[in-house]
């Protein structure tokens, strides 16, 4: 960009530094709590210098576990891929599927398991050992299934070897090797070395160093090996390894054949770029290496390199405690809004700023699920000659008994039980008031009298929750159930919220959309039982001709300004893009011109919002305002480092406006708040 000249010969005057757009934030993203049959939890933590800083903890503070793990799925193919379908006693893949059904497309998923810190390390995690190798030091190379519950039993891990690579060697002693500069011979590489008579031994790299040849200026590398050898080696080999993994536990209640993963060319020893441990911590999503022998060489002792032999590598000891989840599991009780890292249920998602909604559907059991059914295939009538066809009978079906959830089981119907449920409802939307950041999507409890749920709806306060009632019956093809199954409508909800925002955008009520999959409803509700409820901020799911519809998209907020889910996404998506976006204002100085830019920058944004019709002003001035000068940033606001900007909106349905405030402090943060 040119400059511009001034008067004074050899003065110019460079151009204002350009000014950032703001962006809308993505909303449409949710994260669903709840309970599966496999998926990632009780992690390790690792202590090995390969270790991620997601897995790594200080040297001396003992074994230590991340109970929950969110991981986040595009589909519910992705979905079942980590956490198994429908086979387990929770509601968890049912809101899942009919979120993805909806139309949403981007989830996170935290799997509860049971979490008791009296119980032993990896308790319920089957495990299984690496076949031809031992630990330096002795001792089995240990793998765990990458979360507890029987499915671990069906893995199954072996051992092979790629060809070895010969490699030219230009100098050969009992203890070291000079090759040249661009050789593969790293530390900790494991090498077969062939002997003056055909003998042939395994050692591994332990040290190099680069030398310098003055007579023909060539750099060569020196390896030195960890054991010497009785006589120089006539070849030289590097050896690696493949290591799979199997899943063999698929069967009629799971769709499809068993996972296989293949990691290659991987190396023994903690010092090797891909070493076995580091591999399958990091690659694998079917099993973890124990920390045990994290930063533990591994022996090979086969110098043949057959496949590995000493076991069969089947995995066991993996255990299903369905019964034993308690709604604490839900909760991390040591969370502080300070916490660097939160370890269980719903507080694992603290850190994960793009997630706009949030689902709990196992966070209390109203009844136990029918139990799947698993179909025997019927025999074959064919014959070696043509015959009259022949009806074969139904093929049989056999039960397959799951294990409730008996620590989660709450009757609505029982006054005390719907106070245990409304606290832990309750508990949730005291997480997403702290933050912020999302909308907790609620159920009313099932089998409530429309009197009861009026009752229920008092209880709560809250414009970062919406309540959905009643609960849809669905019946999917891919499910062992044959029977419909009463699914929470909040992730019904969740799906129709996220594809309403997808499509049209945040200022637009997720309402009158009808629910993909819903067969029918579990309690007819009528007019006159609509007309009660709507008004008090319970969205109610209709039967009509059509389809199931939802009716309403209103927040439980007992304030008329928030009583609109969209008004209050809307507000909350402005809040995160400012927060989020305008974090460079940390690094500029607070002058005159500053404040002019960021009035230019967010007037800007909140402009392209009133056209696409977020707020109700027939002007952009009778729509919003932008305030950022001295009546703002009064001289005691200005020494203490601040910078104030004051935001107000008119949303579309309600007349009054909202204001809020963007503030950069002393300390170098930026934060919006009403």
């Amino acid at each position: 960009m040119a400059a511009l000249p001034l008067n004074a010969p050899g003065v110019i005057e460079l151009p204002a530094t350009p000014t950032a757009a703001l962006t809308g934030e993505r909303m449409d993203i949710a994260a669903f709590v709840g309970v599966a049959p496999r998926g990632p939890a009780h992690a390790p933590v690792y202590t090995a210098p390969w270790a991620p800083r997601a897995f790594a903890i200080e040297e001396g503070t003992g074994p230590v576990m991340h109970p929950a793990t969110p991981v986040v799925v595009e589909s519910w193919t992705e979905y079942q891929r980590h956490f198994g379908a429908f086979e387990g006693p929770g509601l968890l893949p049912y809101a899942v599927a009919s979120f993805f059904e909806q139309g949403g497309r981007r989830a996170w998923i935290v799997r509860v398991v049971h979490d008791d810190p009296s119980d032993p390390p990896f308790i319920a995690m089957a495990a299984g050992t690496i076949p031809g190798v031992t630990l330096s030091g002795g001792g089995a190379a240990t793998l765990l299934a990458r979360g507890e519950g029987a499915w671990g039993n069906g893995l199954r891990v072996s051992l092979d070897f790629h060809a070895p690579r010969e490699i030219p060697v230009l100098l050969a002693t009992p203890t070291e090797l000079v090759v040249e500069r661009r050789s593969p011979l790293g530390i900790g590489t494991l090498v077969r070395l062939t002997l003056p008579g055909g003998a042939r031994v395994l050692r591994g790299v332990s040290a190099t160093r680069e030398e310098w040849r003055p007579e023909d200026g060539a750099l060569r590398l020196r390896a030195m090996l960890d054991l010497p050898l009785p006589f120089a080696p006539t070849r030289v080999e590097v050896v690696e390894g493949i290591v799979t993994v199997e899943d063999l536990r698929a069967g009629a209640l799971r769709a499809g054949p068993g996972r296989r993963e293949r990691h290659e060319r991987v190396g023994f020893s903690p010092d090797h770029p891909r070493f076995v441990a580091a591999v399958l911590a990091t690659e694998s999503e079917l099993v973890w290496p124990h920390p045990d022998w994290a930063t533990r060489a591994l022996i090979v002792s086969d110098a043949a390199l057959t496949a590995a032999e000493g076991g069969d590598g089947q995995f066991s000891g993996g255990a299903d405690r369905y019964a034993e989840i308690t709604p604490e599991d839900f909760f991390d009780p040591l969370w502080t809004p300070a916490s660097e890292h939160a370890l269980r249920g719903v507080h694992s998602l603290a850190e994960i700023e793009e997630v706009s909604l949030l689902a709990v559907p196992d966070l209390y059991s109203p009844g136990p699920l029918a139990e799947p059914e698993l179909v025997i295939p019927p025999r074959s009538f064919a014959g070696p000659e043509f015959a009259p066809c022949v009806d074969p009978p139904p093929p049989p079906r056999q039960a397959f008994p799951t294990p409730g959830l008996e620590g989660l089981r709450l009757d609505p119907r029982l006054e005390s039980d719907r106070a245990a449920i409304i606290e832990l409802q309750q508990r949730v939307i005291e997480l997403a008031s702290v933050l912020r950041r999302w909308t907790v999507v609620l159920d009313v409890p099932p089998g409530l009298s429309t009197r009861d749920v009026l009752a229920w709806r008092g209880h709560f306060d809250a414009a970062f929750a919406a309540a959905y009632h009643p609960w849809v019956l669905v019946a999917r093809p891919d499910d062992a159930r044959d029977t419909t199954v009463s699914v929470p409508p909040s992730a019904i909800a969740a799906g129709i919220v996220a594809a309403r925002e997808l499509a049209v955008g945040v200022p637009y009520g997720p309402a009158n959309v009808l629910a993909a999959g819903g067969v029918a409803l579990a309690q007819p509700i009528t007019d006159e039982q609509h007309d009660l409820m709507h008004p008090l901020g319970v969205n109610v799911y209709r039967r009509e001709r059509d389809g199931v519809r939802l009716t309403g998209a209103r927040t439980l907020s007992r304030d008329p300004q928030w009583r609109q889910l969209s008004v209050r996404r809307l507000v909350t998506m402005l809040e995160r893009a400012l927060e989020r976006q305008m974090q460079w204002t940390v690094f500029e100085p607070h002058t005159t011109g500053l404040r002019n830019r960021l009035r230019l920058t967010i007037s800007s944004f909140l402009g392209e919002l009133w056209r696409a019709g977020a707020f109700r002003g027939a002007s952009e001035a009778g729509s919003f305002f932008v305030r950022c000068d001295e009546s703002t940033n009064p001289p005691p606001v200005v020494d203490a480092g601040q910078l104030v900007v004051e935001i107000g909106v008119a949303p579309a349905e309600p007349v009054e406006w909202i204001v809020f405030q963007l503030v950069r402090d002393g300390d170098g943060t930026v934060r919006a708040r009403e």
